[in-house]
């Protein structure tokens, strides 16, 4: 397969905005109820708010395409770490997501590759990331990268309080 990875522009951000809603919705509307899913969606990962995080200047943007079609995205971002990352320079990879039908096809490997070059060219030591506690899928994609947990922290979906691992890599 032809997987190219490139830097999204702001011309991206309504494409990024509907793939980002797309994504998470097939991710976790199995596991979750359509209440909590429903809130989400429609208060906290709203079409207006994914638009303007495209282009926002704490925000890297990647898309991954397959035959010139998105199937995949990654959010980078810089702003506060966690405590436990002893002020080392770091950055988080906020979201990686591929489109349902290209899981396993190698989009994610594609995206990491690309997140951890950015990280290097950026002068950053640390990656790390926040992955729900029961997305055994991604956490055992995360420990082949190299990630290691390091902390844990709360995530509210809806009104469902739940818990994420985060995960480090040392650059």
């Amino acid at each position: 397969m032809s997987i190219t990875v490139r830097y999204a522009t702001a011309e991206d951000a309504e494409m990024i905005a509907d793939l980002s809603r797309r994504t998470f919705y097939d991710t976790f509307a199995g596991a979750n109820t359509q209440e909590d899913m429903d809130k989400f969606m429609n208060e906290q990962f709203t079409r207006q708010r994914l638009v303007q995080e495209v282009g926002a200047p704490e925000n890297i943007f990647i898309v991954a395409e397959y035959l010139d079609e998105p199937v995949g995205y990654a959010r980078m971002r810089e702003g506060d770490p966690p405590g436990d990352l002893d002020g080392l320079p770091s950055i988080e990879i906020a979201r990686i997501y591929s489109v349902q039908s290209m899981i396993g096809k190698g989009i994610g490997n594609a995206l990491m590759k690309k997140c951890i070059e950015i990280a290097f060219e950026t002068g950053k030591r640390v990656v790390w990331l926040g992955v729900w506690e029961k997305n055994e899928r991604a956490i055992q994609f995360y420990i082949k990268w190299g990630f290691e947990k390091f902390g844990e922290h709360d995530f509210v979906l809806g009104s469902d309080v739940q818990r994420d691992w985060l995960m480090k890599k040392m650059l």
